[in-house]
């Protein structure tokens, strides 16, 4: 009862508010503030408000709330603990592997033929160690730009 009343008390005043605004001559602010205070009604005229009242004031549905929080933790757990590297010792096992396979260098380097492997590549010619050399494509890049 005292819920209804305070909501129809905030409607009259938000109603009391956008007359004045409106009479101020600013009608967008004072549709919407008029648009604002007649949800608080719309929630009473719908039975909302005694709903809440009566779910707030229950035991059972604070057991309730307490149920879902306790469910949430257990899940939220179980996630952590998955994402940790949790489980059987045969799924990390498995996941070891596989991720082994995944990084494994014959996995990404292309297919040659049957049982052949590359020659190893001789290693590239080292730079001149001139200083001057080394900054000689910096130079050349900003010449192309006019830098």
């Amino acid at each position: 009862m005292i819920a209804e009343t305070v909501c129809s008390a905030v409607s009259a005043a938000g109603l009391g508010i956008a007359a004045v605004t409106a009479y101020r001559k600013r009608f967008l602010r004072a549709a919407r503030i008029a648009a604002y205070s007649l949800v608080p009604i719309g929630l009473v005229l719908t039975g909302v408000v005694q709903w809440v009242a009566d779910t707030a004031f229950s035991p059972t549905a604070w057991a309730g709330v307490a149920l879902l929080g306790a469910a949430w933790l257990i899940f939220a757990g179980t996630r952590a603990v998955e994402r940790r590297g949790g489980g059987t010792r045969k799924e990390r096992k498995a996941a070891r592997a596989a991720r082994r396979e995944a990084l494994a260098p014959e996995a990404s380097a292309p297919s040659l033929g049957q049982g052949s492997r590359p020659a190893a590549r001789p290693a590239p010619a080292s730079r001149a160690t001139d200083p001057a050399d080394d900054f000689s494509d910096i130079e050349a890049i900003l010449k192309k730009h006019g830098i």
